[in-house]
């Protein structure tokens, strides 16, 4: 909670000083994000890991900081304006980690943030090749380290397609990209668990289907 505190302290001053073109700081904003991440996704923070009564009592006395923290990342994002753009691709991978918490409102409130970045890197290019390329990698990194499930590929899949088919340049380009991340996430679900099966047909299978 301390932390917590201390790092709601360290985006407060970052919002009042250094977000206007004057004094934008680009190395200050990376560091508040890869803190905050950090943060959300030590290992002492995941309560689905713990006995019931042990994560009752915590919910209890402090909520869930994951998803106090998750959404002012959120806000921090959104506040970032033409700044953003510095941002992607880097920022995806830890976006993306912390998406993967398995939360369901932290991740109704975050996954748009993909879509922001899809939008943001169009209107700089015509395309959003980097986001896209940058997700793709990381998520089969994610996986592998056991990160993800079913209920995220769902919303990952609802979420962004009503973004993607609200948007007059991205309807077509962004549901295609949609689709295709969602069927890598289901064979990377399916190798992973898959892997330890003593059928060596059936591992070779999910690893053609991966590849």
């Amino acid at each position: 909670r301390v932390f917590l505190r201390a790092i709601n302290q360290y985006a407060d001053m970052l919002n009042k000083k250094f977000l206007d073109q004057a004094n934008f700081e680009l190395q200050l904003w990376n560091n508040y994000f890869h803190l905050a991440v950090a943060f959300l996704t030590q290992e002492s923070l995941q309560l689905e890991n713990f006995s019931s009564a042990k994560r009752a009592k915590i919910l209890n006395k402090y909520g869930d900081m994951r998803r106090q923290i998750g959404f002012e990342i959120r806000d921090m994002w959104y506040n970032l304006g033409q700044h953003k753009i510095k941002f992607i691709p880097e920022m995806v991978g830890p976006i993306l980690e912390m998406t993967l918490i398995p939360e369901t409102e932290l991740r109704k409130a975050t996954i748009p943030i993909f879509f922001d970045m899809m939008q943001c890197e169009f209107h700089s290019t015509r395309s959003f090749q980097m986001f896209e390329n940058e997700i793709i990698t990381k998520l089969d990194h994610e996986v592998e380290g056991g990160r993800g499930d079913e209920q995220y590929k769902v919303l990952f899949d609802k979420i962004l397609l009503e973004h993607c088919r609200k948007h007059k340049y991205l309807a077509k380009t962004g549901e295609t990209f949609v689709k295709l991340v969602v069927r890598l996430m289901e064979r990377l679900l399916d190798y992973r668990t898959i892997m330890h099966d003593e059928n060596k047909e059936n591992r070779m299978s999910c690893t053609v289907n991966v590849l």
